[in-house]
């Protein structure tokens, strides 16, 4: 199925991250359907991607920002993305890290498992590869969340990975299924939940609002339901500042569901 030819220097460093970064369990890899999914997890900023792409137990391939597979894009996006709410006075240090880092990660994106999400007329490629992998019995990991808040554990979801169900299903006739996921790197453990699948007969926009809740109410409970630990952000703040999974805060606020 993946066919393409790594390079040496990518081999390398996936050595070194795996002989670093702490081993992850899997737990609930039951859950997986035996057919093609959408895997839809929180981003964990870069756990996620690293815990999928050493650990995750079937064939996949992980959505990833297009612009850094492309040197070019890489520094605006990096950034942007990483560093633009670091405090004032040293911005112009991760400016400069944002160049430096550009051809690492332009080996590291294009080498791993990875299918380049756009958000312009590019993203037609990124719906014609991700169908592609699915027709050849990959699954597909996503991390849609953006930067407004659902509760203290996820952010709200980006919306467009569910019109890849629609475009699967007018393809194979095959009604996709996601699956929630929850990464807790203070666990070391990835969490794979009860997955919901895509009803073609009712309308697109109905399908989206129920898929998406669905998917960040489980990977809440999935979140409380798990012993007292931190929680790793979407958005890269202090690390004093995360939140734990139960903080006494959180639990008046009924969206938590803690």
């Amino acid at each position: 199925m993946n066919d393409k030819k790594v390079s040496l220097m990518y081999r390398i460093i996936k050595w070194l991250v795996k002989l670093f970064y702490p081993k992850t369990e899997v737990v609930g890899a039951e859950n997986l359907p035996g057919e093609p999914a959408m895997i839809v997890g929180n981003h964990a900023q870069m756990n996620g991607p690293i815990v999928c792409e050493l650990y995750f137990p079937v064939e996949r391939y992980t959505w990833c920002a297009g612009q850094m597979m492309h040197l070019k894009e890489v520094p605006a996006y990096a950034f942007e993305d990483f560093w633009s709410q670091k405090p004032k006075y040293i911005r112009w240090f991760y400016k400069i890290l944002s160049y430096l880092i550009a051809p690492l990660a332009v080996c590291v994106f294009n080498n791993a498992n990875t299918i380049g999400v756009y958000r312009d007329a590019r993203i037609m490629s990124t719906f014609k590869e991700t169908i592609s992998k699915l027709q050849e019995g990959a699954s597909i990991v996503v991390f849609p969340e953006q930067d407004e808040a659902y509760n203290h554990i996820i952010c709200n979801f980006q919306e467009r990975f569910i019109d890849i169900a629609k475009l699967y299903y007018k393809r194979t006739g095959k009604e996709l299924s996601f699956v929630p996921m929850y990464i807790a790197p203070g666990l070391k453990k990835m969490y794979l939940g009860k997955p919901i699948r895509y009803q073609a007969a009712n309308p697109i926009g109905q399908e989206t609002r129920r898929i998406c809740d669905y998917l960040m109410k489980e990977i809440t409970e999935i979140a409380c339901s798990l012993p007292k630990h931190t929680v790793v952000p979407y958005k890269n703040i202090p690390k004093k500042e995360y939140p734990t999974n139960i903080p006494k805060e959180a639990t008046a606020n009924e969206k938590t569901g803690c």
